[in-house]
């Protein structure tokens, strides 16, 4: 009867012997593989880091990290033919990786990289590479932040279209998606840059963390730039008047009463300014009897400010702007409403919803742009003297630069407009001159309200 829990103990020993032998042979792996790895000699790193990786899969995350490394490095000088075999292993990697370090790994991170390596490579048809960034893009939409991924998935799309394999209102359906998520990274961008270059203009030191964060963000949002304008390069004529009257006409009548059609309708016929054909007005004023909406009204107010008449126009923009909820429709409502003011000679309220339009979309630079351009417009009349009527020119660059900075699209004319005010502002002799010293305070007056600070030279 003694002997059974001998034999147990005996057998227990062992196993737990067993492995420990097999973590002592996992830690001696690792140093090996790492040793390399670190000192980024991948070609010799990879065997080993592949051998620790199917004998030891959970020793460490870092082994997955210099894998992918490894593999990519092989990538760079493989033929062609041995390519799809390593981004194969590659996807094999990033799978165990996504099952074992779930809380580590982003879905949309590893889904986009796979399929950006396969859309770089050539690797499968075109249908097989945009199912892989539509995987990407479903699975995981918060962290499929890629510029070019976004770029390579709308693209595809529409060279599928080119090959009558899908539908126009597939490629219009693809792009308002894309562009609302390249916008949200712009806008998130946006919004920590704006609160970084507050700080800086105070007066405040940046620490280095913010440096960093304020130099990755403009890097970002110019890249988000560069590929919304090539996005839209891609759409192309697709999205004319033209194209989208015919396609939309053509279907009226069967969609007159169905309420999501007629929302992409008008949203695409507005976005377009598409505002002038019978169409636009038909499915504007159906949408708006059957579900009176924020984008409805907005077409009306569209209709009303073709027509002439400027407050209708205003009283249904300012509804849609009550009734809207998405931030970046509401932002061009308000910049639309803006732009009503500002074309009738109401500064003040221009300005009160340009910048409204910038709480709901920060990264709107072309609103810092008309501030700007209204302050410089303004010089004359809000000053109490030569000098600090001038000043407001200072003022005026501030804007005019902040908008280079948040859109990087605008940079050159907003960069260009800045040093044209800096120009016409007191110069350094004259601040000399001047009672003033850098860093003083002037009060701008009239409808502006603000302070300027003179600049240090």
């Amino acid at each position: 009867m003694k002997i059974r829990p001998l034999i147990l103990f005996a057998l227990t020993t062992m196993c737990v012997g067993t492995i420990s032998a097999q973590s002592n042979d996992c830690i001696t792996m690792g140093a090996l593989a790492y040793d390399d790895a670190k000192a980024e000699n991948y070609d010799a790193a990879y065997p080993a880091l592949l051998e620790l990786w199917e004998e030891c899969p959970e020793y460490s995350l870092n082994t997955y990290i210099y894998l992918e490394k490894a593999i990519r490095k092989k990538l760079e000088n493989a033929e062609d033919g041995d390519k799809e075999e390593l981004i194969d292993e590659l996807s094999e990697i990033w799978k165990a990786r996504l099952e074992l370090y779930p809380n580590k790994t982003s879905k949309g991170d590893i889904y986009s990289e796979e399929a950006k390596l396969k859309y770089k490579n050539k690797i499968g048809s075109k249908a097989e590479q945009y199912k892989a960034f539509d995987k990407a893009f479903n699975e995981d939409r918060e962290n499929f932040t890629s510029p070019v991924g976004l770029y390579a998935y709308f693209s595809l799309l529409v060279d599928l279209q080119d090959a009558g394999e899908r539908s126009l209102e597939d490629v219009f359906e693809k792009y308002d998606e894309v562009i609302a998520k390249v916008e949200e990274e712009e806008n998130e961008l946006a919004e920590s840059l704006a609160s970084l270059i507050e700080k800086q203009e105070s007066g405040k030191t940046l620490t280095t963390e913010e440096k960093n964060i304020l130099k990755s963000a403009e890097t970002n949002l110019e890249a988000y730039s560069t590929v919304k304008k090539s996005i839209n390069g891609k759409l192309g004529q697709r999205a004319d008047c033209d194209n989208l009257i015919a396609l939309y006409n053509k279907d009226f009548t069967s969609n007159s009463s169905e309420v999501d059609w007629l929302q992409k309708a008008n949203a695409r016929l507005s976005a377009k300014n598409c505002t002038k054909d019978p169409l636009f007005f038909k499915v504007s004023e159906a949408l708006h009897k059957l579900e009176p909406s924020a984008r409805s009204a907005y077409s009306l107010g569209q209709l009303a400010e073709a027509e002439g008449d400027r407050l209708k126009a205003l009283n249904y923009y300012n509804e849609a702007a009550e009734l809207e909820t998405n931030k970046a429709d509401k932002a061009k409502i308000f910049y639309k409403i803006a732009n009503n003011y500002r074309d009738q000679g109401n500064l003040g309220q221009a300005r009160t919803f340009y910048k409204k339009a910038l709480s709901a979309k920060p990264s709107l630079g072309i609103a810092y742009l008309h501030i700007a351009n209204m302050y410089s417009k303004s010089v004359n009349d809000c000053g109490s003297d030569p000098f600090s009527k001038r000043a407001v020119y200072w003022l005026a660059a501030d804007y005019a630069e902040m908008a280079a900075r948040v859109d990087p699209s605008l940079a050159s004319d907003a960069n260009q407009a800045a040093a044209a005010y800096k120009g016409l502002a007191p110069q350094k002799s004259e601040v000399f001159q001047s009672s003033y010293k850098s860093g003083d305070a002037i009060k701008v007056g009239c409808w502006i309200g603000e302070t300027v600070r003179v600049p240090n030279f």
